[in-house]
């Protein structure tokens, strides 16, 4: 409908749609059966035109005869109205809705893209300079063990060929190093048992020493002595013989003179053996001791130094060694891993799947051939994700839903999924993952949380379907069986009371009811309205309203339930109605109508209550509600 234009214009100097006209003069929208009256207004102008003409010559008929029209007009205009109002006529059709027992599913849609259930990615494994030499085109199907990519392998055989060369010469040292311990150990061995052997000659020469020269040497001396005194005993008693004799001349001077030399000598003979005996006790002796117990020690500290070399001798040998084994290794080991790399410049497909490069998947970046695809003579980084290879025999979809509702997906629930590529194909899936924790809305919605939900696809072999094709799914959280309902876009807010229009005398009044579970189209009423009532679709004009609820006394009766939980019920926004059980307002943002025209599009609603159904649950009734209005006002 549209509007007449300036006010205080004259109706008649336009010429407006049809269903304008009525308005115009009732302010009532009008049925196709009162099409009548638009033929009436057609007459009219004709009369009304013929009555100006008569006019212009001067007659004063016209100016009658246009009264009179206009009197009648205006009669059965009036009588048009009341016969509407009595029948709800104003209303059309599409606008109203029975309420009747029914059956449906509850039901969270959510958006997201296909991907494969198994995928393995394909890198760059070498370590040197890689540049692609042939790689399999974008898209191919692939099987286990089909070649992937070829690098280049010049450079990674000459690394190879050096390697050898420095293997072979870590080998030759360590075999070298090995000869030489076992040299140096022979070596240790003979001078640790010479080493031995002047210790053991050393204490045998002392021990023979004590045992045998010594005892000698004192036996000798004690002899010595013994003889000297027994030769002094005899020279003094020949000397005092003689001297007697002298006196009696039985001897000759010279013979007692000779005897007396003889007593000389056999005391100094006897002087000396006491002298010798004291010399060897008190000097020879103790040195000859001496030199036997240092010759011991020092063989033995010989020995000592002999052990203490040849343990740092043995301990560098087996550094040696070992550092050479080391090196010996770490050349093979180099060796085997350029071999290694020397395979990784084949690469193969692990299993079967669609070849998909990674470039694709990319959207632009700093680092070199990013968001570029990999052809002959690229060259790739180390570690670098070339080709992704999904398996195509089983799909899954990767959806989000936010927060508010996560908690109603569970592992097992039943969910049907479509692609955007194949609107008219649905496909049955189970949900196998949900998202542990929510992920970010990004900068365009910081304060959007999402969680990641994961649906496995039973029958989407055959379809050519393809990871990343955008796709919407339904996932099913629950079942109304038998319950009485109504349309959602017939329930309305006024606050936090949920209420219906339904008809009442010439217009319609409001009418609180209870609700229960909710999905995207139906509304389960567990009190307020029985089965087959009539219920408005939309808001009605003011004019229609004939009757509001005492929202007062509403909130009051819902504040006296509340007591036990401390959460008293708020009047805000209670002269204004909301749409939907989430509320909306009178004003609609979308429809095509203005401010209380009543109409709404069957999509925006769809639309609207998709974000009510986290509360669909058995026990949700008026409190989860409540809750809807809580998360519509914080947004």
């Amino acid at each position: 409908m549209q509007s007449h234009g300036k006010s205080g214009s004259n109706p008649l100097d336009s010429n407006p749609p049809l269903s304008y006209c009525i308005r115009c003069i009732s302010k009532r929208p009008i049925k196709v059966e009162e099409s009548s009256a638009i033929c009436g207004w057609q007459n009219m102008k004709a009369k009304v035109m013929k009555n100006k003409a008569t006019h212009r010559r001067g007659g004063t008929t016209g100016i009658v005869i246009l009264a009179v029209s206009l009197v009648a007009i205006l009669g059965a205009t009036t009588l048009i109205v009341k016969n509407s109002g009595k029948d709800n006529g104003s209303i059309a059709a599409g606008d109203r809705a029975l309420v009747k027992r029914s059956s449906f599913k509850i039901s969270i849609p959510t958006s997201g893209e296909l991907a494969a259930l198994e995928q393995v990615e394909i890198r760059n494994k070498l370590e040197i300079r890689a540049v692609i030499t042939e790689i399999v085109d974008e898209g191919d199907y692939v099987k286990a063990g089909d070649v992937l990519m070829r690098f280049a392998d010049d450079e990674i055989n000459n690394r190879i060929k050096d390697a050898q060369d420095e293997v072979n010469t870590a080998e030759s040292t360590f075999v070298a190093a090995t000869s030489n311990l076992a040299i140096t150990l022979s070596q240790q061995e003979s001078e640790l048992a010479d080493a031995n052997l002047s210790v053991m000659l050393a204490k045998l020469s002392l021990k023979a020493w004590e045992g045998g020269s010594v005892k000698r040497m004192r036996k000798g001396l004690a002899v010595d002595l013994e003889a000297a005194e027994l030769d002094h005993e005899r020279a003094v008693a020949r000397f005092e013989d003689s001297k007697r004799l002298v006196k009696e001349d039985f001897v000759s001077m010279d013979e007692f003179k000779r005897d007396e030399i003889t007593k000389i000598k056999a005391a100094a003979a006897l002087e000396q053996a006491k002298l010798d005996c004291e010399v060897y006790e008190k000097y020879t002796y103790v040195i000859e001791k001496a030199e036997f117990e240092s010759d011991v020690k020092q063989a033995i500290d010989r020995l000592g130094r002999v052990l203490e070399r040849q343990k740092a001798e043995l301990e560098s040998s087996d550094s040696d060694v070992a550092s050479k084994k080391y090196q010996a290794e770490s050349r093979r080991e180099r060796l085997a891993d350029l071999k290694e790399q020397l395979g990784y410049c084949i690469i193969t497909a692990p299993t079967e799947g669609l070849v998909v490069y990674y470039s694709s998947l990319e959207s632009g970046g700093h680092w070199r051939n990013q968001g570029q695809p990999p052809d002959v003579g690229t060259e790739l980084r180390p570690n670098e994700r070339v080709i992704l290879l999904p398996n195509m025999a089983q799909l899954i979809a990767i959806v989000k839903v936010d927060e508010a509702r996560s908690g109603l997906i569970k592992i097992g629930q039943s969910a049907t999924v479509k692609s955007d590529a194949l609107a008219d194909v649905i496909l049955n899936g189970e949900v196998i993952e949900v998202g542990v924790l929510a992920e970010s809305g990004g900068w365009r919605d910081p304060n959007r949380r999402d969680y990641s939900i994961k649906i496995l696809l039973y029958d989407a072999s055959g379809f050519g379907l393809k990871p990343s094709m955008r796709c919407k799914a339904e996932i099913n959280v629950g079942e109304v069986n038998d319950a009485l309902c109504v349309p959602i876009q017939a329930v309305f807010r006024n606050g936090a009371v949920p209420f219906v229009y339904v008809p009442k005398a010439s217009g319609y009044e409001q009418k609180q009811v209870s609700l229960g579970r909710i999905s995207e189209l139906d509304v389960e009423i567990t009190s307020g309205l029985t089965e087959g009532e009539i219920v408005l679709l939309r808001v009605p004009d003011p004019s229609e309203i004939v009757a509001k609820l005492d929202v007062d006394i509403t909130l009051a009766s819902q504040s006296s339930k509340r007591q036990g939980n401390g959460r008293p019920a708020s009047a805000a926004g209670a002269d204004r109605p909301q749409r939907g059980p989430g509320g909306g307002g009178e004003y609609m943002r979308g429809s095509r109508g203005k401010r209380g025209s009543g109409t709404r599009p069957v999509g925006d609603s769809a639309r609207r209550t998709s974000d009510e159904a986290e509360h669909a649950h058995p026990s949700s009734g008026e409190t989860q509600q409540g809750q809807q209005k809580g998360k519509e006002s914080n947004n």
